[in-house]
């Protein structure tokens, strides 16, 4: 087995080159034939991706420890439950889950899309397959799960207790589902730039792939919150661990961007802000996972031998420097078409929602970075803590949570204060009833006080 998997990832990455190479050709040569032809590329890259993980997981499972992922993540007393997980419990397996969602994600979007979209599809597949390739490329010549030991130790290393966790079990893959399920917008708004084909469409056809990515991004970043709080002992939900902030920046860009899109989809606004924002997702999902691996930040959640921060950070550029490219290309043709027609209203609520988040997913990164920053210009490293995580974005999380109650309660384009007046009298009577028992009962947190009582208002 350890044979066919190391076969499969060779020909997955010369399937996924050859899916990107013939939908620019088919593109180019307008030859529908060559465009058919890369989507049955993906369709097979994805048959060879998926049977390159299950060969890992027939290894983990049968305690082949001449393997050298298996005896360093897996030992034979472990349950079956953690054997499976350890696939995704060492970097290179955690690649290798990576390249699978996605390879799976892009059969189905390839699928989905087969009789829609013709201009579109071929600029999706070469965006999906381009991604795919870099992670195959990563396993083979970097992090390769497959590399025999040269003997075979009676038993293997096991997976690191902290990891036993059935959380932990079930985290990253939801993490995985979320960070890689964005790449399907992001590759229908390359699309869109690269054809010129900027109106809702690309947004309608990505509107079910980014609430499923959000949905367990969603998900992930809580079971990783419970998982630290059990597991790690940190007294709370919340640690402001780097590579727990990693997680949550894209989750807020990610929430902006599904707010911000119904008023493109509804007023024709925002077009730029819009693409800026699935582009701003995508790479935050792959910075995150360059955090991880690159070693420049100190975290439990880690790899620390890790090599391929240098790789990482090539492909983010690439990627940052592709989109934005497109943006600024089509700039003139990105103006929105509608306007903001009153500061009261739901079209307004929606743009401050935006900007609240924004800054939020702003504060995290300048916070998790300024350590890096401070010691590559000073040569000494300044630790940022959890204080200055809380000082900053606990105001911010408030306002958040105010706006969570007011958007859906004014009406779109104007609002009248009448109507106003109407619709927020019995919230904000619960909100002041819940402040006004707090405070009766004794509680002095400021923060809390208002949580609660902005909780009772929506």
């Amino acid at each position: 087995m350890r044979e066919l998997g190391q076969i499969c990832l060779i020909l997955s990455l010369g399937t996924s080159g050859y899916a990107v190479t013939a939908a620019l050709l088919g593109v180019y040569r307008r030859s529908p034939s060559l465009t058919q032809s890369a989507r049955n590329a993906v369709y097979a890259t994805t048959a060879l991706v998926v049977t390159t993980g299950a060969s890992l997981v027939y290894l983990l499972v049968s305690d082949r420890f001449d393997v050298r992922y298996v005896a360093q993540n897996s030992r034979a007393s472990m349950p079956l439950a953690y054997k499976i997980s350890a696939l995704w419990g060492g970097m290179e397996g955690s690649l290798l889950l990576w390249a699978m969602i996605l390879v799976i994600y892009s059969s189905v979007a390839a699928y989905q899309n087969r009789q829609r979209h013709p201009a579109l599809m071929p600029y999706v597949h070469a965006t999906c397959m381009a991604t795919a390739g870099f992670f195959i490329s990563l396993m083979l010549f970097s992090a390769n799960p497959f590399i025999p030991l040269g003997f075979t130790p009676l038993d293997g290393q096991g997976m690191n207790p902290l990891l036993q966790n059935p959380a932990m079990a079930i985290h990253p893959p939801n993490l995985y589902l979320g960070f890689v399920g964005f790449t399907i917008p992001f590759a229908f708004a390359i699309a869109a730039l690269a054809t010129g084909r900027l109106d809702t469409t690309w947004l309608h056809s990505t509107r079910r792939w980014t609430l499923i990515a959000w949905f367990f991004l969603s998900i992930g970043v809580t079971l990783g919150a419970q998982w630290a709080y059990v597991e790690l002992g940190w007294g709370g939900y919340w640690g402001w661990d780097p590579v727990e902030n990693a997680s949550l920046m894209p989750w807020l860009v990610a929430t902006a961007y599904l707010h911000s899109v119904m008023i493109e989809e509804k007023k024709q606004m925002l077009r730029v802000w819009n693409v800026t924002l699935i582009i701003s997702t995508f790479a935050l999902c792959i910075f995150g996972t360059f955090l991880t691996r690159s070693g420049i930040v100190s975290s439990v959640h880690a790899f620390a031998n890790s090599n391929l921060g240098p790789m990482f950070a090539i492909f983010l550029a690439l990627i940052l420097a592709v989109s934005f490219g497109l943006v600024a290309y089509r700039l003139p043709e990105l103006k929105s078409e509608g306007k903001l027609e009153a500061v009261l209203s739901r079209e307004s609520s929606f743009l401050f929602n935006n900007l609240v988040l924004v800054v939020a997913c702003f504060a995290v990164l300048w916070g998790t970075m300024f350590p890096v920053i401070t010691e590559a210009i000073t040569g000494t490293q300044m630790t940022v803590g959890p204080p200055f995580f809380n000082r900053v974005n606990v105001p911010i999380m408030l306002l958040l949570l105010l706006l969570t109650g007011v958007g859906p309660l004014i009406a779109w384009r104007k609002a009248s204060l009448p109507s106003l007046r109407r619709a927020f009298v019995m919230p904000t009577v619960f909100g002041l009833a819940t402040l006004l028992a707090m405070a009766t009962s004794g509680v002095r947190d400021f923060a809390s006080m208002m949580a609660f009582a902005l909780s009772a208002f929506v």
